[in-house]
């Protein structure tokens, strides 16, 4: 559910800069709104980085299905 949601705020972000990009919206006209965005995209990276390190390198039921078949 963890990811869904953190996948979920980058979709977002995503979304916002498309828009930009198209020319729909003008970060000046909605200040408000490109604030909450910059600090969603920085809530994303902050998460991004201490899940970087902080996860091993192995995935336990990787390891675990491996060991099962006698790989």
């Amino acid at each position: 559910m963890s990811e869904t949601f953190w996948v979920l705020i980058l979709g977002i972000v995503a979304l916002f800069a498309f828009f930009i990009a198209l020319g729909a919206i003008s970060p000046g006209e909605v200040v408000w709104l490109t604030l909450a965005m910059a600090a969603l995209a920085l809530l994303w990276v902050a998460h991004a980085v201490w899940d970087a390190r902080h996860r091993s390198g192995r995935d336990p039921a990787a390891i675990r299905n491996r060991e099962r078949r006698g790989f």
